[in-house]
């Protein structure tokens, strides 16, 4: 004998099967890959510019500083057979106490450099992340990953509407040069001289 499921016992069926089904399938998730909002946002490079005209009269004396030592160094090595053994001894003393002190100086301006950078990064994220977290809360969504995705289709990535937003936020020149070769806000900064010049040992 056949049997027939009244209406009513397939409407409990349906309602229990929309019960089972996983919370997270109603959900509205994006993804954001923050690493290119730091490299690409007219602010990131804001950061970084500021940074560099900071540190740029320090990064110069360093380089004058590095330019006089190599060229007492050079100028010893020209002149020193030639010197008297008091005359050499005090040009060599000479240049190992400026090169002593220019390790010394060029390791502050690095030390300055970094926590200067440190600094202004926090700002930088915290900025970010608030645009991030308006923009979501503007678009109605209920999550949204940034580190350790594997894989996202394009149309949950949010990314390029964020970078807009911020090119629209900032100020017309920082948005017109975003698309310069400024180096990364983590780099030292560039004109930071080589290794200062080996006094000539004594003989």
């Amino acid at each position: 004998m056949k049997r027939v499921i009244s209406s009513a016992v397939w409407g409990v069926l349906l309602t229990a099967a929309g019960a089972a089904a996983p919370a997270w399938a109603e959900l509205k998730i994006a993804v954001v890959d923050y690493g290119r909002l730091v490299e690409e946002s007219p602010q990131a490079k804001t950061v970084v510019d500021a940074i560099r005209a900071e540190f740029a009269p320090r990064q110069r004396d360093l380089q004058n500083q590095q330019s006089s030592l190599k060229a007492k160094e050079d100028k010893l090595q020209k002149d020193g057979a030639t010197m008297t053994p008091e005359d050499r001894s005090r040009a060599e003393k000479d240049l190992r106490d400026g090169a002593r002190d220019f390790q010394r100086k060029q390791g502050e301006v690095q030390d300055d450099f970094n926590a200067r950078r440190n600094e202004e990064m926090s700002r930088l994220q915290r900025t970010l992340m608030d645009e991030v977290r308006t923009y979501a809360k503007a678009q109605n969504f209920d999550l949204v990953i940034a580190d350790g995705v594997i894989y996202a289709t394009p149309s949950i990535d949010i990314t390029p509407a964020i970078l807009t937003v911020l090119q629209a936020r900032a100020p017309k020149a920082a948005a017109g040069g975003a698309g310069g070769a400024a180096p990364a806000p983590g780099s030292p900064p560039k004109s930071a001289p080589a290794n200062p010049p080996k006094p000539t040992p004594s003989r």
